[in-house]
């Protein structure tokens, strides 16, 4: 009986050494490719919280410089958020901070860079959008109007379509494109949620170039617009 035994067992070895010596190989590999890429995904996280950590860091410091006013410290702060941090949420976040800082203190052109930074390197599709939006603004004032049309023809979340429409109609009626301006101004009515308070503003401008909002065709199936801001 053990003879027996110990032949099953040998037989076990056997076929276990043949399937060894045919699949060690590949099967060493495939651990050491599993085990290499859970570390990878692992290093991978810790550097992506590491990396947001500093970035909250720098934001933090570019916030007290806001609060303080002190330009230059803003400045230093979202450089090196856009040299270290760009593809973060801060980074942006900080790019609009600064502008408002700078455009607040009368440095425009510096205020207009942080916009045009965050309008052309940011992630998120709603902090460009809400950066052109701005720059745009900022670009009317300074009489740019071709400019400024052209930070408005960029590719806009739904959501912002009928703010981008409002700022469209507001640089016609500075160039004095009156018909122009009424379309965009509709199409910024018509796109604006009936309880939001900035359909109102519209509804002023549109009073002003001879429109009955009344009128209009109702919003209809429209995404609700956001306030930028």
């Amino acid at each position: 009986m053990a003879t027996h035994l110990d032949l099953e067992e040998q037989e076990q070895l056997d076929q276990l050494k043949h399937f060894w010596n045919t699949y060690g190989t590949l099967i060493t590999w495939v651990v050491v490719l599993a085990a290499g890429a859970f570390l990878a995904w692992t290093g991978w996280q810790y550097w992506q919280r590491e990396q947001t950590a500093r970035a909250s860091a720098l934001y933090d410091e570019l916030e007290r410089g806001a609060q303080a006013g002190d330009t230059a410290r803003v400045e230093r702060a979202l450089a090196d958020m856009k040299s270290k941090f760009a593809g973060t949420a801060y980074a942006q976040q900080g790019g609009l901070l600064a502008a408002r800082v700078l455009y607040e203190k009368g440095n425009a052109d510096a205020s207009r860079a942080a916009l045009a930074w965050v309008a052309e390197h940011g992630t998120d599709a709603g902090y460009q959008a809400v950066a052109r939006l701005r720059l745009a603004g900022e670009l009317l004032e300074a009489k740019s109007y071709d400019e400024a049309l052209k930070q408005l023809s960029a590719g806009m979340p739904k959501e912002f379509e009928a703010l981008a429409a409002d700022r469209r109609g507001d640089i016609y009626m500075t160039q004095g494109k009156r018909e122009e301006a009424k379309a965009e101004y509709r199409k910024a009515w018509a796109a604006f949620d009936s309880g939001n308070e900035y359909r109102r503003l519209v509804e002023i401008k549109l009073n002003a170039v001879g429109v009955d909002p009344n009128s209009l065709a109702p919003a209809g199936t429209a995404s609700p617009a956001k306030n930028t801001p």
